[in-house]
């Protein structure tokens, strides 16, 4: 190690080659020498002439006459990235909602809404139910009274009592035309096209069956996979947005909550 610098006195003290690692170190990364990397073409995210215009329109405002191209396609890159953390944190959000953990070990449930809202239901139904009997047993009554003397309301009870008898009575008419006509027609058959064994091109049908295959085609049964879908809504916009501290008490907000 003569030729090299005294560094090499404490590299060689401690048993390290600096030559044999140089020479380790350009045969790893051989595919890297000599190659030049330049970056990527700078693609503005918003339409450069209509920003550009809007942008001088409010700078008028302030005093400002003149408005460089790079405040421009800085603006643009803020928008992008700015609506990639948007939907980001959205999608989060929505994944959130989504999960059900009423399988999960870790979780018991403790209260459940939708069973209680059915109960309130069931009760608003049955209460429901009562009056139309009351009315209709009232109703009944007043229409076979045969009094000589009618006052103007037992008249007009006796024109509704009237009314519903026909209208049930057309219900009935009804639901016994629609039981008839379904017992006319038959089960429903099942398409050609939905059974598994069958596959359907140009009119004609060609018969598949287990590994084996007729004429041209594939297995209708072949299943594709489907891209999962996260539909975001209006919820969860106005739950990101009073989460953040420069929209939780902006006009945005007050509007999305008035819609």
């Amino acid at each position: 190690y003569r030729d090299d610098d005294d560094i090499n006195d404490v590299a060689s003290m401690a048993g390290v080659n600096l030559n044999e690692e140089s020479a380790r170190i350009m045969a790893t990364n051989s595919d890297l020498v000599g190659t030049q990397i330049q970056s990527c073409k700078d693609e503005p995210f918003l339409a450069a002439i209509p920003l550009h215009k809007r942008i001088l329109e409010m700078a008028k405002k302030l005093g400002i006459t003149d408005v460089p191209a790079e405040v421009v396609t800085f603006i643009s890159h803020a928008t992008q990235n700015r609506l990639r953390t948007v939907i980001e944190k959205v999608t989060v959000i929505t994944q959130h909602r989504m999960e059900s953990y009423k399988d999960d070990e870790w979780y018991e449930q403790a209260t459940d809404v939708r069973s209680q809202l059915k109960f309130f239901e069931q009760l608003e139904r049955l209460e429901k139910q009562r009056k139309d009997e009351q009315e209709r047993e009232i109703l009944l009554k007043a229409a076979k009274s045969r009094s000589r003397q009618e006052d103007p309301e037992q008249a007009r009870l006796k024109q509704k009592a009237k009314e519903m008898q026909q209208q049930e009575l057309a219900q009935m008419r009804q639901r016994d035309a629609n039981l008839t006509a379904l017992a006319a027609i038959g089960p429903r058959k099942k398409r050609k096209l939905d059974s598994p064994g069958l596959l359907t091109i140009g009119g004609e049908g060609l018969g598949m069956s287990g590994g084996s295959q007729a004429g041209l085609g594939t297995p209708s049964s072949r299943q594709y996979a489907r891209q999962k879908i996260t539909r975001v809504n209006l919820r969860d916009f106005i739950f990101y947005m009073e989460q953040e501290r420069e929209m939780n008490h902006s006009l945005l907000l007050y509007r999305a909550l008035l819609k």
